[in-house]
């Protein structure tokens, strides 16, 4: 029996039409599977906290939560997007405590790279200026802070485009298995370009023994991005005085590239005293006058007795911290607090905060 015999001819057409339209989607559906996949093979999506994170064919790297970095992100994503700051950069930095050889000597940078761009202006010959930068000093003498200050200095004498920083350190830059590393260097100058990329104890990517260390692969590819993007990424790297001199000397690149040190110098307890006022003020808390003393004595014994690994102003915030919550166990055992207890700090909560310190 043919198709004619057994279909009329309205019923072929039908069945003709549905095949065609068969076909049309099955192609429409090919073409976009073939879009997504080839959408993933330039930019693929990675929890920064994923360990076996990588990829070895060369493909780049976005996080997925770097919204929330710009924010703050959490501790162990070991990158941080901080949003250019605002204000007046100067201001900012007339407004930090102690450090005035810091204020020196960002203020003599900030005026020669400024001289500079005037003579180029005019036609005449500058020196090749590197502005990325070593900071070197204890934990806690401000050298992220600085840093995002440079980083907003550098937009407004139009160095950079965009003026943030993104903080990161050894966990961030390298992996632990084969084809991690780069990737993750990478990523971090991705998301600093027009920017400044701020690496924290900057020694520690090469001071491993481990033979499946991959340190040297981290710095050769950071040196490698500093080429290539010389006018559009800065690297600042921090760290203790003499581990960071050791970490430059490591790599001939590194010491091309790295020839302006900033020594942070520890806080005095005066300066640490201020630090607590500070504190004290932003946060709407006020200190009796014995308490005051008892502080000042504190601070003083804390930094004769200081080891290298002090944490200067953390130290001063976590002194706080734990002062503002013996205030609250105290209060929580009295049943009609007045608003002036809820704010005054007294002998005994800074005592108490000094114990749990120790």
């Amino acid at each position: 029996m043919s198709l004619q015999e057994k279909f009329t001819s309205k019923q072929l057409t039908i069945i003709i039409i549905a095949i065609c339209a068969v076909f049309i989607f099955l192609g429409i559906f090919t073409m976009v599977i073939g879009n997504e996949a080839e959408s993933s093979e330039k930019y693929v999506t990675v929890d920064s906290s994923d360990e076996s994170g990588s990829d070895v064919s060369g493909r780049k790297y976005k996080f997925s939560d770097r919204e929330d970095r710009s924010e703050g992100g959490a501790q162990e994503d070991s990158m941080t997007v901080n949003k250019p700051m605002e204000g007046d950069p100067f201001q900012e930095l007339d407004e930090l405590i102690g450090l005035e050889s810091v204020k020196e000597e960002v203020r003599s940078l900030a005026n020669f790279v400024k001289v500079q761009k005037m003579r180029e202006e005019k036609g005449l010959k500058s020196p090749k200026l590197s502005y990325h930068l070593v900071f070197t000093g204890s934990p806690g003498t401000g050298k992220t802070t600085v840093a995002r200050i440079v980083a907003r200095i550098y937009k407004d004498l139009g160095i950079l485009k965009k003026g943030h920083l993104v903080e990161t350190d050894r966990s961030g830059l390298i992996g632990k298995y084969v084809g991690q590393t780069a990737p993750r260097v990478n990523a971090a100058c991705d998301s600093a370009l027009n920017g400044v990329l701020f690496i924290d104890e900057a020694y520690a990517l090469t001071q491993s023994e481990s033979s499946q260390d991959y340190g040297a692969e981290a710095v050769a590819t950071l040196l490698k991005r500093m080429e290539d993007d010389r006018d559009k990424l800065v690297v600042i790297v921090a760290g203790y005085t003499n581990e960071m001199k050791k970490f430059i000397d490591t790599n001939p690149g590194l010491q091309s590239r790295f020839n302006r040190y900033i020594n942070f110098p520890d806080y005095s307890s005066g300066e640490l005293y201020d630090i607590f006022r500070l504190y004290l003020k932003k946060n709407e808390y006020t200190i009796t006058k014995e308490g005051a003393d008892i502080l000042k004595q504190g601070l003083e014994q804390t930094v004769q007795h200081k080891d290298r690994n002090f944490g200067n102003a953390r130290y001063v915030r976590n002194l706080f911290e734990k002062a503002i919550q013996c205030q609250a166990n105290r209060l929580s055992k009295t049943k009609n607090v007045g608003d002036d207890e809820l704010v005054e700090l007294t002998v005994a909560d800074i005592k108490s905060a000094f114990q749990e310190m120790k």
